[in-house]
């Protein structure tokens, strides 16, 4: 492919000085150190008409075009290492275009950060409720190229669920109009669904009408302990029995990421110690609810089914907040250790104790480990995060680390789950969507990128390798 280089000139031509920008090194960063990214052109539009100028230009020439949101994905799609492309960076398209409560609906820009989206929706007491870890820096764009997830799928489903319409770049620099509000439009194909989660390979999201839902007017949670993974798939069916729609988040948490945290964080607070196996349940009621109440009927009922052994439900929402920063937290202090190997993967619900139960055996062969496991209990996500033994470190397994991944995605495979959950493919793991994919879907992914991007040039080398 032509080189990005070769086109500047006429980039800075087209567009306004601020637009093309010097190739800093936070566009050429991967989060996890996996990959740097190869120096070519930084712009930055501040329009959609600018963004398909950019794209027109770049398809004329066949540059490489390389999306660029908030820099936080998790597998590489954000970075090109053997390219020198455009990089195509939304962070000025940063706008929030209207939020209607009435529609339940508001438009923003695909630079909108999630945060400022979510307090854009709290402005008109509405929720946009996709929640993260990244939120403070992911943006809108990112989001829904990822079709990210986070803690509250179980309730309000991943950003493709969350989003109405979208406005988009296509390969050739057309620009997609569907910025609509409507519940049903059955018009043909539903190219918004196409360009969700395509990871900027079919085209780039400039805009997005998203969906704003009542917020709950009164919130609770409490930190359970469970016996068993099983035991935490029994307390989940009992909250839903007896809460309904009122379970916002179901999340269960492993002994291994309590102790990262009190040896590396010790300021965070653990509500009930350091349990095996312990889950946050989190609850978002009507006017006329008591979630303190609905928590401590649930908890009576699943320690009288010998579901729970001991628990704490939140008095206050400054005690919710505690609980959630233990949630929160174990990420960071998985950095703090450094994982060989991290896993984002599904399994069916009913699944997840026997892969909790044979995973470790999986990886013996390969070495001595200590695992973490966390997750989206209530949607099958797990996090299933592989470390060294204490007093090794993660550069002493720098050549176990494709062993032990094919070995946790063969039994992902096995129990009919996925080896990508919530953070996408990337370039990180186009092998496992090759070695796991449905063969007729991957023909048909590759006819539809060759379709709508006959040169490549859009993202090359993320979700499916190079045409």
């Amino acid at each position: 492919m032509t080189p990005a280089s070769a086109i500047e000139a006429r980039l800075r031509a087209a567009l306004p000085a601020r637009a093309v920008r010097e190739t800093e090194p936070r566009y050429l960063e991967e989060s996890r150190g996996r990959w740097t990214g190869r120096g070519g052109v930084v712009v930055a539009p501040g329009s959609t008409a600018e963004v398909a100028e950019t794209v027109r230009i770049c398809a004329d020439a066949g540059v490489p075009v390389v999306p660029y949101g908030g820099g936080t994905g998790l597998v590489g799609g954000q970075v090109s290492d053997d390219l020198e492309p455009v990089i195509l960076s939304l962070e000025r398209m940063d706008r929030v275009r209207a939020v209607d409560p009435t529609e339940n609906a508001m438009t923003v820009e695909a630079g909108v950060v999630l945060q400022a989206a979510q307090e854009a929706a709290e402005g008109v007491d509405r929720l946009f409720p996709l929640t993260i870890a990244a939120q403070g820096s992911a943006r809108i764009g990112g989001v829904l190229a990822t079709n990210a997830g986070g803690v509250n799928v179980l309730r309000y489903g991943n950003a493709r669920d969350l989003c109405l319409g979208v406005e988009a770049v296509l390969p050739d620099g057309s620009v997609m109009h569907g910025l609509s509000p409507l519940r049903k439009n059955n018009t043909g194909y539903d190219l918004r669904h196409l360009l969700i989660g395509a990871e900027g390979t079919l085209g780039i999201i400039t805009a997005a009408t998203l969906k704003l839902l009542p917020r709950p007017a009164r919130a609770g949670a409490a930190m359970m302990v469970v016996p068993s993974p099983d035991a935490a798939l029994g307390l989940l069916n009992l909250a839903r029995e007896r809460i309904g729609e009122g379970v916002s988040a179901f999340e269960l948490i492993g002994r291994q990421g309590l102790d990262f945290l009190a040896e590396h964080m010790p300021e965070v607070r653990l509500p009930v110690g350091r349990p095996d196996w312990s889950v946050l349940v989190d609850l978002g009621l009507g006017a006329s609810g008591d979630p303190q109440a609905a928590l401590e009927g649930l908890f009576e009922a699943g320690h009288a089914a010998g579901l729970v052994t001991d628990g704490a439900v939140a008095q206050s929402e400054a005690q919710r907040a505690e609980m959630w920063r233990v949630r929160e937290s174990i990420p960071a202090a998985n950095r703090k250790v450094g994982a060989v190997s991290s896993h984002d993967i599904a399994v069916p619900i009913a699944a997840i104790p026997r892969f909790i139960a044979e995973g470790p055996g999986r990886i013996a062969p390969i070495g001595d480990f200590r695992v973490n496991c966390f997750g989206h209990v209530g949607d099958g996500n797990l996090h299933w995060n592989v470390f060294p033994a204490e007093g090794r470190s993660r550069a002493d397994h720098e050549g176990d680390r494709d062993a032990i991944k094919r070995a946790v995605h063969d039994l992902v495979h096995e129990m009919g789950g996925s080896v990508s959950a919530e953070h996408g493919v990337g370039r990180l793991k186009v092998g496992d969507l090759e070695r796991y994919g449905d063969p007729a879907r991957l023909a048909a992914m590759r006819a539809i990128k060759r379709a709508l991007d006959p040169a490549g040039i859009m993202n090359p080398g993320a979700v499916l390798r190079r045409l």
